[in-house]
Formats: structure tokens, C-alpha cells, sequence
């Protein structure tokens, strides 16, 4: 099974309903691979939602996801009623300590990806999606959580407030 780890954006509440950007097309991972749009077409629900890509550690599920034109879009929610540990990574989601979801899947139909003679990674055109992980350190750089709630939105504040005053300072 091959794990790639990305950062996405994703919003959680307090009932554990979750959702997120899981892949985004058109842009590589940190190990150079490119999911083209309809790989993740035979997407069989409800898929497993795990921490970490941790088998012994699920803490809900995903019962919806779209091949949006941006990427691999999934629903779905933490178990906070049932599981003490979905409660955990709730709480962990909403502080911004987790950003990320890694999705976790068996390769069907790839071509090495090359620049300069050498290989960059690959592009995936079809896949089995077997689990789609919450964790902590993302693989993928194009993607930022934009709001998990009131903690997110705080740090998303917080940011612009440190680029304002860079901004302010290097104009005096």
C-alpha cells in the first residue's frame, strides 16, 4: 500500500462532522506524485477514517467523496459520540495541532514521472482508495488548512496580522 502524507484544508465542528480537500490535482507531493483527476473515481464508501494511517486507531468515517475540479473532496465525520479518541483528534483539529489528511491507497495504472533523465516521481491514473488518515506533519505543500473552527479562523487572523505589520515595516 502506498501512504502519501498531505496538508489540506479541512473544517470540523463539534458534532465531528468533517470535511476537507484530500488531494489536490495538479500539483505534486514533497516525493513528486501526481494524482490525475478519475483515479479516485471507484472510491467505494463508506471509507475509513483512521489517525495516522494507525489500522489499530479509526476514529470515524467518510461517507462522501467528489472529484471536484480542485481535487479529492471528502465528507464525512469524527465519531465523538462513540470514540474517545475521535473526541482526542477533534480537539486536536480544531487547536490547529492536525491539518492534514494522507490518504492511503494500492496503485493500479502509474508512469514514472522525469526531468532531466532522472525520475521525479509518478502520475497516478488509477488507484484503490482503502483509507483516508487525519494527521499531524502533511506531505503535500500546496494545500493549507483554512478553518477548523474558531482555532483555525484565530491563527488564519494571526497571520494576516504578521503580514500586515511586515509589510507596514518595510515601507518605513
Amino acid at each position: 500500500m502506498d501512504k502519501l502524507v498531505l496538508e489540506t484544508k479541512f473544517t470540523t465542528d463539534n458534532t465531528g462532522e468533517i470535511e476537507g480537500l484530500a488531494w489536490p490535482f495538479g500539483s505534486a507531493d514533497r516525493v513528486g506524485d501526481v494524482i490525475e483527476k478519475g483515479a479516485f473515481s471507484g472510491v467505494k464508501l463508506p471509507l475509513t477514517m483512521l489517525f495516522g494511517h494507525d489500522q489499530n486507531d479509526p476514529i470515524g468515517v467518510w461517507t462522501e467523496a467528489t472529484e471536484a475540479p480542485d481535487g479529492l473532496r471528502l465528507k464525512g465525520r469524527l465519531l465523538v459520540n462513540d470514540v474517545a479518541r475521535a473526541r482526542e483528534v477533534r480537539a486536536l483539529v480544531q487547536s490547529g495541532a492536525v491539518r492534514g489528511i494522507s490518504v492511503g491507497f494500492i496503485t493500479r495504472k502509474s508512469i514514472a514521472r522525469t526531468s532531466g533523465g532522472r525520475t521525479v516521481g509518478r502520475t497516478i491514473s488509477q488507484l484503490e482508495l482503502l483509507e483516508a488518515s487525519l494527521v499531524a506533519l502533511p506531505m503535500h505543500p500546496g494545500a493549507r488548512v483554512t478553518s477548523a473552527k474558531s482555532a483555525i479562523k484565530a491563527l488564519g487572523i494571526a497571520d494576516a496580522l504578521n503580514r500586515a505589520t511586515a509589510l507596514f515595516r518595510k515601507g518605513n
